[in-house]
């Protein structure tokens, strides 16, 4: 049986379309292996699925700013090579397939030394740190947007789009409803900052339940730690930290979505015409992936963009209420878009250069 080793991590995006790869390559008969970091989300959300076997490593964030801890992590990254090194020469893949995040840093060096060729999958429009370190090493380069192209080697770069999860648009909207302890009297506004959470989105939110509670109904996931005790028994209103299985039905009742602008997160509600307001994370928190993300989506009419430095109470009321009220607009456009088969292209990818 052939073999598969998935990485990538930090955050719930370099995780989830690994996911959604995974049946597909069962399906066709490789084996699957993953190596993320001792402590990352990508931990959690792989050993829940019961049927990956799950390799953690040391690892080091790649910062772009002064931090005590940038002495120790590039000794944290050479550990994880080393690691790395070690367990790819006993589990033997035939393939390394990296979604990114600082985990998958150590793994592709590692790669490399084990001369196991390796295909990357950058989400954004523009590559993020430590995908621009890896793509030297990177046999192929798959993209999510015809525009990723220009910023990559000619003989590199695939045109593949997001894979999405199949049972994402499985779900029902009646279990979701209860779930939430909701009814279909008031349509339903689900928030998501992120698998980490968004503080400045969670407290705008928070301010405003009172006039968008006569509204909506609001799903509100918040990120790790973030759950506020005060709104626990608020009518109207469900908290959850995180969703992995029970997602598909949450997002099958919603009517409109505000959420942060990652690509993976964007693609599925596009997948599944769900009208949008999307906050992008501002540049003095990332490096503006998410605002070109969402300028792309807002010029192709899936969305309205509201920038964080823009957000008061009354401002982000009215945009989700002008988002709701042009629904049928936003619907109209993304039903027009081209639905790529990305799985089908990257697994024939990892089956060509295996």
């Amino acid at each position: 049986m052939r073999t598969i080793v998935l990485t990538g991590g930090g955050s719930a995006g370099h995780v989830i379309p690994n996911i959604a790869l995974i049946p597909t390559l069962i399906q066709a008969g490789w084996s699957v292996a993953y190596i993320g970091s001792v402590s990352g989300i990508e931990r959690e959300i792989i050993e829940s699925l019961g049927h990956v076997k799950y390799h953690p490593i040391a690892t080091g964030k790649l910062r772009r700013y002064i931090d005590l801890k940038n002495l120790k992590d590039p000794f944290r990254v050479l550990l994880g090579v080393a690691q790395s090194y070690r367990l790819l020469r006993r589990i033997k893949p035939d393939m390394v397939f990296s979604k990114g995040g600082f985990v998958s840093v150590p793994v592709i060096l590692g790669s490399r030394l084990n001369r196991i060729p390796v295909i990357i999958h950058e989400s954004d429009m523009t590559p993020g740190l430590a995908n621009r370190i890896s793509i030297p090493f990177a046999t192929k380069v798959c993209v999510t947007f015809p525009e990723t192209l220009e910023h990559l080697p000619k003989h590199k770069a695939e045109y593949t789009g997001s894979p999405i999860r199949a049972d994402i648009v499985e779900g029902q909207a009646s279990r979701g409803r209860e779930r939430c302890g909701f009814h279909t009297q008031l349509p339903v506004l689900m928030v998501m900052g992120g698998s980490l959470g968004s503080q400045a989105i969670n407290r705008r939110i928070r301010e405003s339940l009172d006039v968008l509670l006569k509204r909506f109904q609001v799903v509100h996931i918040c990120g790790k730690g973030n759950i506020e005790e005060l709104h626990k028994a608020t009518r109207g209103y469900q908290q959850f930290e995180y969703i992995n299985e029970g997602l598909p039905d949450i997002l099958a009742m919603a009517d409109l979505v505000v959420s942060r602008a990652g690509s993976n997160s964007i693609f599925e509600f596009l997948a599944l015409k769900k009208p949008m307001l999307l906050i992008p994370l501002t540049l003095q928190a990332s490096r503006g992936d998410q605002i070109l993300n969402a300028q792309s989506f807002e010029k192709m009419g899936y969305c309205r963009v509201l920038y964080e430095e823009d957000i008061s109470q009354s401002s982000l009321y009215q945009a989700i209420i002008d988002v709701y009220e042009n629904r049928t607009s936003y619907v109209a456009r993304m039903e027009q878009s081209i639905t790529t088969q990305s799985i089908k292209r990257i697994v024939a990818l990892i089956e060509q250069y295996a």
